[in-house]
């Protein structure tokens, strides 16, 4: 029995008003079994709530009769009151919910009670002095007469004064029992509308001349060859589709020649940005052209076999050399049986339950498999060779390249910051001729943790900043683990008192901004050696050449927009001008050559409160920058979203978020993240934050995305139905 606070609608037709106490009356009769009736036990378990003190409360207003236990009848009766009654007495209920004693009124200890069932219930964690704070901030609000006790009258005046929360209170309190119904499907705009083209016209148009080049290859192959027979003709077609598809397919994981094209204009024409997309759809169609061409081959060979012109037999001609099919020594049949076992068992480890189980090593292992695949195809198809000389050559070039700059000097990871949820900061000594730009991303290796693994990771620091390079990784597999693990223990390798000093001395030689809050036990100074590979191009290099930017972060996908940040945070104070007379300050204009942005929309979402310390000092440091400006002129707006928290529209919650809006106006800070900006409850409302955004009108707006599969679709589908270009960051 699922019991859900949600905001509906206050009037409630007779026939759903049936429907739903039918649904408690079948919901309560499963609880309660033979003897018709629920105990605390039970109803606790039944309400589902973290904090037992709601279910208590709650427990004893529907316990009418004050037995220890709620019947059926009770149940229905304070249903009733909640549904049918009159505002006060939806109000009423919340009182006595508050009103711990039942003495008519609620004192400060009462609150502090509420308040801090509240936070439990919400997952937050606050000092008790804060908790105090709080309670004071409220209470001192609330009582108007400083009686010393809160009145139903006064508690009804103090919710008026908060937009929405008096409606929703009345609407939760009415509706806290109510059935689990569907979630609604989001927003999915048909193809070919002008909001989806306006997403996707790029990834269209190639993917339509993809699929006429195709058409075009097979038609032209299988017309040279229809005087063989329609079995050739299938085959000779799914074969040169497969030239083409074999040739190009390596190329398109070119993360070096990607970056560069970044660069250019074809960055505009080219889906640069769904290149991982097209190589795995490319593999479908592979995998899928050579098992019809093997087929073709076969119903080929069979038929001739049939023919008693035909010298061999059906085996002769799949599996041996006799025949003298092909043009490398009659090689084409063995290759050919050779290259679809290669690509079967490439096309199984490449899945994403072996990918993501664990066993990344066998998927690593098993693709290059490619390099011994071009070879068999090479001596499989007489053309192949042609079709592979000009991707071949730059596949193997940008490959030697990596391998030399790669591994031309090994670096050093200099300090550690162990960040709670399992993240781990690394800082590594930058060499010399990185550049890179902000939301890039290169590959790491670290031999005492796995000598032949490279692993992708976004650079969190700025490029302005020379001396490290920063990362920020969440353990979520099996190589992330080892590594939190390793620098975890008491004695890391490489960590030493040695090593501390030079660490420190050079630590001291460095100027830049404290991003994330440490304790000395997690802070570790160490040398030990990594390689890195890059860095890489994301879709966020857009970031500065945009108008307005809303920067959408979920959790450790802050990371790429940390780097944007630190860099923003760079150049806002490079044009940050003091008269040495007065000490007035004043802004260049914010628009040039490198930075277009007139706006930028900050939005992070985390499910807990210690994921903020990650990186709020940096925040915190981006709202110092913007104090002296007025509010309506700041270029970067930040918005919090604690997704853990329940909001004003639960009973449960009311109070507390009250509590905090006053608490936040008065400190001019929040107190969960300590930032200016107040975190918001819950998952943010797409329709009103892209509604705000559009309302702006600070020039074309254009949203990127960091973070979960699903919440990335959610996005896309709310940022199509206001035709706002999206990006995702996808390596």
């Amino acid at each position: 029995m699922a019991f859900v606070l949600a905001g509906v609608s206050d009037t409630v037709s007779a026939k759903e008003d049936a429907k739903w106490l039918q649904w408690v009356t079948q919901q309560f009769e499963t609880i309660a079994g033979e003897n018709e009736e629920i105990n605390l036990q039970e109803f606790k378990t039944a309400l589902n709530v973290k904090e037992p003190f709601f279910a208590e409360r709650f427990f004893a207003l529907f316990d009418s009769d004050g037995s220890g236990t709620i019947t059926l009848q009770e149940l229905k009766e304070a249903l009733n009151l909640l549904i049918h009654g009159n505002p006060m007495d939806k109000l009423k209920f919340l009182f006595q919910v508050y009103d711990i004693d039942g003495s008519g009124s609620i004192d400060a200890d009462e609150l502090r009670t509420v308040l801090q069932s509240c936070l439990r219930e919400s997952a937050i964690s606050l000092p008790e002095e804060k908790l105090d704070q709080l309670t004071l901030a409220l209470f001192e609000s609330a009582d108007k007469d400083c009686s010393g006790t809160i009145t139903f009258d006064e508690l009804r005046d103090e919710l008026q004064r908060f937009p929405g929360v008096m409606e929703n209170l009345t609407i939760s309190a009415a509706h806290w029992l109510k059935p689990p119904t569907a979630q609604p499907c989001p927003y999915r705009p048909r193809p070919l509308t002008s909001a989806y083209w306006h997403n996707h016209r790029s990834q269209l148009l190639c993917l339509t001349a993809y699929v006429g080049l195709h058409v075009l290859l097979f038609a032209l192959a299988a017309s040279a060859h229809r005087a063989l027979g329609v079995s050739v003709m299938v085959a000779k077609g799914c074969g040169q589709c497969l030239n083409f598809d074999c040739s190009l397919i390596a190329v398109l994981m070119l993360r070096r020649s990607l970056t560069w094209l970044r660069a250019t204009w074809l960055a505009q024409v080219l889906p640069l940005d769904q290149n991982i997309q097209f190589h795995q759809l490319m593999g479908y169609v592979v995998v899928g052209l050579s098992l019809v061409h093997t087929v073709a081959h076969i119903v080929n060979f069979a038929l001739r076999a049939q023919s008693e012109s035909s010298p061999f037999q059906f085996w002769e001609l799949l599996l041996t050399t006799r025949p003298g099919i092909g043009w490398v020594h009659g090689l084409a049949s063995p290759t050919g049986v050779a290259l679809l076992l290669l690509l079967l068992l490439m096309f199984v480890c490449s899945s994403p339950c072996i990918r993501r189980s664990g066993h990344f090593e066998v998927f690593y292992w098993t693709h290059l498999s490619y390099l011994p695949m071009w070879l068999l195809l090479i001596l499989h198809g007489p053309n192949f060779w042609k079709w592979l000389l000009i991707p071949g050559t730059l596949f193997f070039l940008e490959k030697a390249i990596g391998l030399v700059v790669s591994r031309m000097t090994a670096l050093c990871i200099v300090e550690v910051n162990l960040l709670p949820s399992k993240v781990t900061h690394l800082l590594i000594k930058r060499p010399p001729l990185f550049n890179y730009r902000p939301g890039d991303y290169l590959y790491l290796n670290i031999p005492t943790i796995a000598r032949y693994e490279w692993h992708p990771f976004t650079i969190s620091s700025a490029p302005e900043q020379r001396d490290t390079i920063w990362l920020h990784i969440r353990s979520q597999g099996q190589w992330t683990n080892r590594l939190y693990e390793s620098f975890k223990a008491s004695d890391p390798v490489g960590c030493g008192s040695k090593r501390l000093s030079r660490s420190l001395k050079m630590r001291r030689s460095q100027r830049r901004p404290q991003v994330s809050e440490m304790s000395l036990e997690n802070h570790q100074f160490c040398n030990i050696k990594c390689y890195i590979d890059g860095p890489y191009g994301t879709p966020t290099r857009r970031i500065f050449a945009s108008e307005h930017a809303v920067l959408i972060g979920a959790g450790i996908g802050i990371t790429p927009f940390a780097s944007i940040l630190q860099s923003i945070m760079y150049r806002h104070q490079k044009r940050k001008h003091i008269c040495p007379n007065c000490q007035h300050s004043w802004m260049e204009g914010i628009q040039d050559d490198d930075m277009k942005l007139h706006k930028v929309d900050f939005i992070w979402i985390n499910r807990n409160q210690k994921s903020f310390e990650w990186f709020v000092s940096l925040l915190t440091k981006l709202e110092m920058d913007q104090a002296e400006e007025p509010q309506e002129g700041r270029f970067l707006e930040l918005h919090m979203y604690m997704t853990s928290a329940l909001g004003k529209n639960d009973m449960k919650a009311i109070g507390l978020q009250m509590a905090l809006d006053l608490l936040a106006k008065k400190e001019k800070k929040d107190s969960i993240t300590g930032l200016q900006t107040r975190t918001q409850p819950g998952r943010p409302d797409w329709n009103k934050v892209f509604q705000k955004v559009a309302a702006e009108k600070k020039g074309k707006v254009q949203v990127f995305f960091c973070g979960s599969p699903a919440l990335a679709k959610v996005v896309k589908g709310h940022c199509e139905q206001f035709s706002f270009k999206f990006f995702q960051e996808n390596f």
